[in-house]
């Protein structure tokens, strides 16, 4: 600890004068730009709402007539953010060839991800893309998924809510949920179990560790990113524990790779239809490029759907006449299950779904660096090498995008109802009001596998079982937390009531 204040007191002395003369007494949920200084910029405001960056650069958003404001960083920088449609379908579509992962990106998730799929760019990038746009597309894969997640659903997960009703004990189903998710990931991804959703709960070297090389990596985009480079040379604080997780997290990957491809070598006449085969099977076999798809896999399958999951039954819990409906839709729509074509027909499940994300999306924040100078449809000027970041949480808030009732939970907001057929119709938000999945040549290759999934997890679990969460002592909401993806503080503790 010693060492990583001293680490922070290297960097920060040269401002310490400045930042005492001129910060004065930031006030936290202050809808106003924050004041700019020589030299120091907006760096008083920004550590004083550090804690509070999602909902503080909301407010701001909220109150910009552009949706869209500069952040003035130290020694000169800046940095673009925006809630703003136009500027989002700008940099994800009409000039997407300017906004890049960029150096800055790459460099902070180079360990982690490698030159994985979210961490790439150019001729890299659009390879990847081709190659797996190839294999989401195909039948087979989601014949595959459908199989998946029944058996984790009816043999794992639905038992293990069963004991608990029974025996009257509480669950943090945040971790069931990223267990299901992990497991689903590495059985769809890899053709891999690695039994992690099991009655006993049993711990992971894998998942532990993957957990911990994320936030690390997250944290280093914070508001004092030279840090991390500071600390990581001096291997102290959080950045002396990533090397021994990130090798955890390459080992195990490496491990899965090297056994599928033995796999391979001994069953040459028998199929597999999981993602990893395919890859090798298309001829792609070198092993740092196969393991960075493989991370890259499971941070995709198992933590965003799992959030998301998380937040949607925290929301039902609370909107009874939300979870009346879709009971109705279950009984009407899934007798057998949530296969695919059942699926497409739970318009109002789907709804829910959506509206959840939009409160509380998966990634809740991205960015892009500009690769040349830039004007965006507001006007606002970006230089090349600016931070350029839309904020999908903001974007759910926005009045403009939602109407004055956007701090509701109302999956009715995306349904128009059909007279002539007495049903509920969906209605599709445009990706760039609602870039949950991201949107333009990046959106997201697995959305349409992870309604399947979340839809089946969601007929298996309220078919049966009610979800009601314990009372937090405060008796405030939970905190919705950002990594690289979102989670709930303190897991989302619970007990499960079995329906009669």
């Amino acid at each position: 600890m010693f060492l990583e204040l001293l680490a922070l007191a290297l960097f920060l002395l040269p401002l310490l004068f400045l930042i005492l003369k001129f910060s004065g007494n930031p006030e936290t949920g202050n809808s106003k730009l924050p004041k700019s200084y020589p030299i120091i910029g907006s760096f008083p405001a920004l550590y004083k709402n550090h804690a509070n960056r999602l909902a503080w650069f909301t407010e701001i958003l909220q109150n910009s007539p552009s949706a869209t404001i500069s952040i003035h960083h130290s020694f000169g920088q800046h940095s673009v953010i925006t809630a703003n449609p136009a500027v989002v379908q700008h940099i994800l579509k009409t000039n997407f060839p300017t906004y890049q992962k960029g150096e800055s990106s790459r460099q902070i998730l180079q360990e982690l991800l490698g030159d994985g799929i979210f961490n790439a760019d150019g001729d890299n990038w659009k390879f990847q893309r081709q190659l797996s746009s190839h294999e989401f597309n195909t039948k087979s894969l989601r014949k595959f998924v459908e199989d998946v997640v029944d058996i984790e659903l009816y043999d794992r997960l639905i038992p293990i809510l069963s004991k608990s009703s029974s025996e009257r004990t509480i669950l943090d189903f945040q971790d069931i949920l990223q267990r299901f998710a992990f497991d689903n990931i590495c059985r769809i991804g890899f053709g891999y179990d690695p039994e992690y959703l099991l009655p006993s709960l049993p711990q992971a070297k894998f998942a532990v560790a993957f957990d911990d090389a994320v936030q690390i990596s997250s944290e280093r985009f914070g508001f004092l990113r030279p840090v991390w480079k500071i600390k990581r040379a001096l291997g102290i604080g959080s950045e002396s524990r990533i090397s021994r997780v990130v090798s955890d997290v390459r080992e195990f990957a490496n491990t899965i790779v090297k056994q599928k491809k033995r796999e391979m070598d001994e069953m040459k006449t028998q199929e597999s239809h999981d993602l990893l085969s395919r890859f090798l099977s298309s001829g792609h076999s070198d092993e740092k490029f196969v393991t960075d798809i493989v991370i890259s896999f499971t941070l995709a399958g198992r933590d965003t759907t799992s959030a998301a999951l998380t937040w949607f039954f925290w929301l039902i819990s609370n909107h009874p006449n939300v979870e009346s409906e879709i009971l109705k839709e279950i009984e009407e729509k899934s007798e057998n299950g949530a296969g695919y074509d059942e699926a497409k027909e739970m318009v109002y499940t789907h709804a829910a779904l959506c509206e959840s994300m939009r409160l509380y999306p998966p990634v809740p924040i991205d960015s892009k660096e500009a690769v040349n100078d830039d004007v965006l449809p507001d006007g606002t000027k970006v230089k090349k090498g600016m931070a350029v970041s839309y904020h999908v949480y903001a974007m759910g808030r926005m009045e403009q995008i939602w109407g004055k009732d956007w701090a509701e939970f109302r999956p009715e907001r995306w349904l128009e109802r059909d007279v002539a057929a007495d049903k509920w119709r969906f209605v599709a938000k445009d990706s760039f009001s609602y870039p949950v999945f991201q949107a333009g040549p990046r959106i997201c290759l697995g959305k349409e596998m992870a309604f399947l999934q979340m839809k089946r997890v969601v007929v298996g679990v309220l078919k049966r079982f009610k979800v009601v969460p314990k009372k937090r002592e405060n008796g405030l909401e939970p905190e919705f937390v950002a990594y690289l993806t979102a989670k709930m503080k303190g897991g989302f503790p619970v007990t499960v009531v079995e329906r009669v």
